[in-house]
């Protein structure tokens, strides 16, 4: 089976859901998740800065992060395994502040998102799983920042009960102390 590539916006401008080329045969698959010029001939520019890997077990959650100041629009795919992956807005002058979207990323169906600057992005392990970052700007540890996975002004609807329940749930210590989105708002107003 074969496909090719498709670009679907959201309701979130700039967050982009991405059906890269794939071509399947007897010995597996042959993937093209990123080309600049497909892209740019879709209207997208995403210059590559640096790419990462996270590694997570089932019942993980990375979220809700972004950089403050130097802010890193990102394609994440997951390219083995399956996540619940989340979105959020936090640009005030969007018409869709606050708002969240969810997809599911599964390794098998190659599909990826495309998460603009500006944005918290995070994600519910469903599977133990290998994720891709394809970032249009380098990490920088001293802008690193989030909010609370479970923020009820954001109000996420983790489904948990595909892990378990919220007993499963594994957090790093820099999930667990994340402020909250008040306090990103008091702080920053949004960007």
């Amino acid at each position: 089976m074969n496909q090719k590539w498709n670009f679907l916006e959201t309701e979130i401008d700039g967050l982009i859901e991405v059906t890269p080329f794939n071509a399947d045969d007897i010995r597996g698959c042959f993937t093209k998740d990123y080309s600049k010029e497909v892209f740019e001939a879709n209207g997208i520019r995403h210059n590559l800065a640096e790419v990462f890997y996270t590694t997570s077990r089932k019942g993980v959650i990375r979220a809700l992060h972004f950089q403050r100041v130097v802010q890193q629009p990102k394609l994440v795919r997951c390219i083995w395994g399956h996540v619940w992956d989340v979105v959020v807005d936090l640009r005030k002058e969007s018409p869709a502040f606050k708002k969240w979207l969810a997809f599911d990323l599964i390794g098998e169906k190659h599909n990826e998102i495309l998460v603009p600057a500006g944005c918290a992005h995070g994600y519910l392990v469903l599977e133990d799983s290998i994720v891709s970052y394809k970032c249009g700007e380098k990490f920088y540890g001293e802008y690193d920042d989030g909010i609370l996975w479970n923020d009820p002004d954001i109000g996420v609807a983790w489904p948990l009960e595909l892990i378990g329940g919220e007993e499963k749930l594994i957090l790093a210590d820099k999930d667990i102390n994340l402020q909250s989105f008040r306090q990103f708002v008091e702080a920053y107003g949004g960007f």
